[in-house]
């Protein structure tokens, strides 16, 4: 085992709110610049970049592991995270099945599908900034269904996150993990915040610029860069660990 360095939150352009430099190759290269060993990419309400930068990152030499940023019906966000391009997009035929509206780009921007070239190769209309008529619970059920873990969104906003929806974790939500953005520090967070105790804390970069990604970043020592040791990571199974 070793010390991974991930960052598990980094939007490409293909989410309204990413900027159009925002390119898999782009975002891969980032994260290669920064020092990283994996990212996972998790785009608004859809995979369609994922299969693109992991494959980039296969060429590059860095692990890209496919997911979601899911706004679920109570407009809370969550990072559902797979292993395999497969797994991404059938979560993503699920929440395309409950995500309603039309994309308006010259008021949310334009949502771009890249394939690893860089070239463009269609531009989705789907409203992917919109929150699904999927519930939390619904959400976090599938994404292990599917044999994903679930990290809920910047706990620490003041929107879209669990706590400003909802006001505290519901009983029984099986989440693998919350995370901080780059407004908290980890360490006083961790002192400071009782809303969380007995769920592991993770820290990203939410990156909507190619600049942002690697800004925060968790590191965890493990085998490799696979969703089942992180999950133990998580857990803190077997050695494994999130070292802050």
């Amino acid at each position: 085992m070793k010390l991974f360095k991930g960052d598990l939150h980094i939007h490409t352009c293909l989410s309204p709110c990413g900027e159009l430099e925002m390119s898999p190759l782009k975002v891969v290269k980032e994260g290669l610049a920064k020092g990283l060993d994996f990212i996972a990419i998790c785009d608004h309400n859809s995979a369609e970049n994922t299969g693109a930068a992991m494959r980039a990152g296969a060429k590059l030499g860095i692990h890209v592991l496919p997911g979601l940023e899911i706004n679920s019906v109570e407009e809370i966000h969550s990072l559902a995270i797979f292993d395999r391009e497969e797994q991404a997009m059938r979560m993503q035929a699920m929440v395309y099945a409950h995500l309603q509206g039309i994309n308006r780009p010259d008021i949310f921007g334009d949502q771009i599908v890249v394939n690893e070239f860089d070239e463009v190769e269609r531009f989705d209309g789907r409203m992917l900034i919109a929150s699904t008529q999927l519930g939390i619970d619904a959400i976090v059920r599938e994404v292990h269904r599917l044999g994903g873990i679930v990290v809920a969104s910047h706990v620490d906003r003041p929107s879209y996150s669990i706590i400003s929806q909802l006001g505290f974790i519901p009983p029984g939500l099986e989440l693998d993990a919350v995370e901080l953005s780059c407004m908290s520090n980890t360490e006083s967070f961790l002192t400071d915040n009782r809303n969380f105790k007995g769920l592991p804390v993770i820290t990203s970069s939410d990156a909507h610029l190619p600049g942002d990604v690697g800004r925060r970043y968790t590191s965890f020592f493990i085998e490799a860069p696979c969703v089942n040791e992180l999950r133990m990571a998580f857990q803190n199974k077997s050695e494994r660990r999130i070292v802050y």
